[in-house]
């Protein structure tokens, strides 16, 4: 099986490439960057050979690619990896539109090859038996659900997260689509309406995308929810960010902690002094798997391109919320 990764600029690609590699039958060809600086050094850091272009790591005649571009790059990179017959896992959200998100399926559908949304989360252990909990009744009727994911401001990892033309957004883009694709998954519904208030709250004047937002939901079951997706976090925080979820129902409630397992660890010369070094199953690992398995099985993959594209819904209207100040229906 071999798999490729067209782009580095999202910073998730430095994971990717450590597990691929691990995963029995997979062969980690190499990666495409187009910025020739950053290339090499991405190369001599992981010891990967890089490609100058995407259009020579497509040449290699690969089964897969890993999407890790800038956001609004996606289109481009899918519907070039779509013409080489590749499969394709995209990163988060898949695009900064509907339209070049709609773009991307038809590219896909046309050249037969399946897309995956890259939704770590549904193989997390903890995130899963939440999923099952609520499926099995154990909670009884689900009155509503709380969703955090907060983060630092990934700005000294990757500036573009930052740029509204080629990230689409601010926080709300980067955090939205996890907690919306969960909730969808948990219940088999859709979202139905968003009221949002997204603003700059925590680098006014430094960046000009939105850094906070909490958003309240309808879902098609009758299920509210409630997600804060904010830039939160201060850079010396031990730990990059988390994910926290609230269900309470009629028969009790369920408090999810997806990165609650950690150790702590402190250095005297690392970036963070203190940090919160994470250990357990890796969800990473999980979808990377499940993405391998659906190339070798021919079949489509449990995360699919309308999962990408009905979380980035939701995130749009979320903007579109903000700024009609009213609730926008989907």
């Amino acid at each position: 099986m071999r798999i490729g990764i067209l782009s580095f600029a999202h910073l998730h690609a430095e994971g990717y490439q450590a597990s691929l590699p691990t995963l029995p039958g997979v062969e980690l060809v190499g990666f495409s960057h187009e910025d020739a600086e950053e290339g090499r050094r991405f190369a001599a850091e992981y010891g990967l050979r890089w490609y100058p272009s995407h259009q020579e790591l497509l040449a290699e005649g690969l089964d897969g690619v890993v999407v890790c571009s800038e956001n609004a790059r996606h289109r481009e990179l899918v519907e070039m990896a779509a013409e080489a017959k590749c499969h394709v896992l995209c990163e988060k959200p898949i695009e900064a539109s509907l339209e070049d998100a709609q773009a991307m399926r038809e590219a896909c559908e046309r050249n037969g090859v399946h897309f995956m949304t890259a939704f770590p989360m549904r193989f997390a252990p903890s995130v899963q038996s939440v999923r099952a909990a609520i499926q099995q009744g154990q909670l009884g009727q689900v009155y509503g659900v709380n969703g955090i994911n907060h983060a630092e401001i990934p700005t000294a990892h990757r500036a573009w997260f930052a740029d509204k033309e080629r990230a689409g957004g601010g926080a709300v883009m980067d955090h939205v689509v996890h907690l919306a694709d969960l909730l969808r998954w948990y219940f088999g519904a859709e979202v139905t309406e968003v009221y949002a208030e997204v603003d700059n709250l925590f680098y006014p004047g430094a960046v000009e995308v939105d850094t906070a937002g909490l958003l309240l939901l309808s879902l098609s079951n009758g299920v509210q929810a409630s997600i804060d997706c904010s830039w939160s976090r201060p850079l010396w925080y031990p730990r990059w960010g988390h994910l926290k979820m609230e269900v309470v129902g009629e028969r009790g409630a369920l408090v999810l902690d997806a990165f609650a397992q950690y150790v702590t660890l402190y250095a005297r010369n690392a970036p963070r002094k203190v940090s919160w070094v994470g250990f357990g199953p890796d969800p990473n690992r999980g979808m990377l798997e499940e993405f391998v398995a659906s190339i070798r099985q021919n079949r489509p993959p449990l995360v699919t391109w309308n999962d990408g594209y009905q979380a980035l819904r939701v995130a749009l209207a979320a903007y579109q919320s903000t700024q009609a100040q009213e609730p926008v229906q989907l």
